[in-house]
């Protein structure tokens, strides 16, 4: 009777001690959700973690790619230099939308100065909004030119 006692006890410590260890695979929570990610960034939340792309903009070399996380239903965009970086600047936007089609808050990324590099906004979120990428330039004044943007998706 001892035998099978001790051998239970052992079976059930090892299932606490095993339960504690993560899963190769396991989800873990996000670190926000809806519009508590609003200007946090992708990849400390956790949101990056299940993201899709919804539209890419190519202007002139400079990418703009809307990206959402189901599991924090949030938006941001990812921005990639794909050429030669010139002595003009350039910038990415995400922008949030509300149902009315009015533009309700926007954040923006410069893009990166190296070739094929990526950089990535801090995130917008919320349930009932649409989302679109844009990529512009800046004159020397700060002035924004050349926008081009995805379509709405949300």
């Amino acid at each position: 009777m001892f035998k099978i006692a001790s051998r239970v006890a052992a079976v059930s410590a090892a299932t606490v001690v095993l339960g504690l260890i993560p899963l190769a695979g396991t989800s873990y929570a996000a670190g926000c959700y809806g519009t508590s990610c609003d200007n946090k960034g992708p990849k400390s939340t956790g949101c990056e973690g299940d993201a899709v792309g919804h539209g890419t903009v190519n202007n002139n070399g400079r990418v703009a790619e809307l990206r959402w996380s189901d599991k924090c239903r949030a938006a941001w965009v990812r921005t990639t230099q794909k050429a030669t970086p010139s002595w003009y600047s350039s910038y990415a936007t995400i922008e949030k939308y509300d149902k009315s089609g009015k533009l309700v808050r926007s954040l923006s990324v410069d893009t990166p100065d190296t070739y094929n590099s990526s950089d990535w906004s801090n995130m917008l979120g919320g349930n009932d909004y649409s989302y679109r990428a844009c990529v512009g330039f800046k004159k020397d004044s700060g002035a924004p030119y050349g926008v081009q943007c995805t379509n709405k998706w949300g």
